[in-house]
């Protein structure tokens, strides 16, 4: 088994990365830069409790936010809350209002996927020789 990566390392067409290396403090952690993504934006936030990020929009990209750590609230233009745990996502289109707030205890992470032109289709192929793709390691 490799070690776990806690640097950021750039590869032969890829780069892996921790997003401890990034930064060290609260706020973002620009992840496209970090590892080089070219096709849309990526970025983590880092927010200690009780932090409340104030509100937002775009013009023209749509995110994605994924909960890695913590308790974030999102607040929405109509005035709804969500409250998300770890693996908890949520979808906003770029006009929408948002606003965050770590509403626990701890420090929360929060990752967030940003992209306009549209979804490009499921175009993943197995390596020649190899018959599929395998999510199993054997």
């Amino acid at each position: 088994m490799a070690d776990e990566v806690h640097d950021v390392f750039e590869g032969d067409g890829y780069s892996v990365a921790h997003i401890d290396a990034m930064g060290d403090d609260y706020g973002f952690r620009k992840i496209r830069r970090a590892v080089g993504v070219t096709e849309f934006g990526v970025n983590a936030v880092v927010m200690p409790p009780g932090y409340d990020g104030g509100g937002h929009y775009h013009d023209e990209q749509q995110e994605l936010y994924f909960v890695h750590r913590g308790t974030v609230e999102f607040e929405f233009g109509d005035g709804s809350k969500h409250v998300l745990g770890p693996g908890g996502v949520a979808r906003v289109d770029a006009a929408t209002v948002r606003r965050f707030r770590n509403v626990g205890d701890e420090d929360a992470v929060y990752v967030i996927v940003g992209a306009k032109g549209g979804y490009v289709g499921r175009d993943g192929r197995p390596p020649p020789g190899q018959e599929r793709a395998s999510g199993a390691s054997q």
